[in-house]
């Protein structure tokens, strides 16, 4: 590390809105004099990459990375915070809480986020509040197009939540991509309710959509 030189953090996530499969958030820090090093390689927001130019930046990133960190939120800890969480406190608030964690192990002085609330000024206060470390918050929306180290942690997110997806359909049949916006996802989910009676532990069970295919929502039962 060069004297003086800055550590800077980034932190994204993959899989927010998804109906089967992990909330993924990610977060990356490195010295702020490596960061020509991601940009040269054409680091970027991860849903501009192909998945198998983001499966080698991946392990560029980790490679040279000072920290990599990575919470993987399940669908149950989702669905008890989506039914049961105070207004405006819902998801919003438990990715703030899972990414001060990762702020604070990143280890970085300055640390970017993508922002998941409508008002980002207000989603650095919730991480800030819940950080030990206390770092620099900078919170943004579309972060992950305007800050390489963003987009490095997207990469990172977006790679391991394709994992974990590539993991379950290997066991389970393919289901698409896994949001509601797939008619195969929302075939998948319709026919194994029709065969075996109840949602899987792996499908979020708070969502709406689950609604288009006649399913009730769990706090329905």
């Amino acid at each position: 590390m060069i004297m003086g030189d800055t550590v800077i953090g980034g932190v994204d996530e993959a899989g927010r809105g998804a109906l089967i499969g992990p909330l993924v958030i990610a977060g990356v820090s490195i010295e702020s004099s490596k960061t020509s090093l991601l940009s040269d390689a054409h680091v970027k927001d991860s849903k501009a990459l192909l998945p198998s130019t983001r499966s080698r930046l991946y392990d560029l990133i980790v490679s040279n990375a000072k920290k990599v960190y990575v919470i993987e939120v399940s669908p149950k800890e989702i669905d008890e915070y989506v039914l049961h969480g105070r207004k405006l406190r819902r998801l919003n608030y438990l990715e703030s809480l899972k990414m001060a964690e990762i702020v604070d192990a990143l280890e970085a002085e300055v640390v970017y986020v993508d922002s998941a609330d409508v008002k980002p000024d207000r989603f650095a206060k919730e991480i800030q509040s819940a950080s030990k470390l206390k770092p620099k918050i900078v919170a943004e929306h579309h972060a992950d197009q305007n800050y390489v180290i963003v987009s490095a942690a997207s990469i990172v997110a977006k790679v391991t939540r394709d994992r974990r997806i590539e993991e379950l359909a290997r066991k389970h049949g393919f289901f698409g991509s896994g949001y509601p916006s797939d008619p195969r996802t929302m075939k998948f989910v319709d026919d194994w309710v029709m065969v075996k009676g109840f949602l899987p532990d792996f499908v979020r069970k708070s969502w709406k959509s689950l609604k288009k295919v006649g399913v009730k929502r769990i706090d329905e039962y």
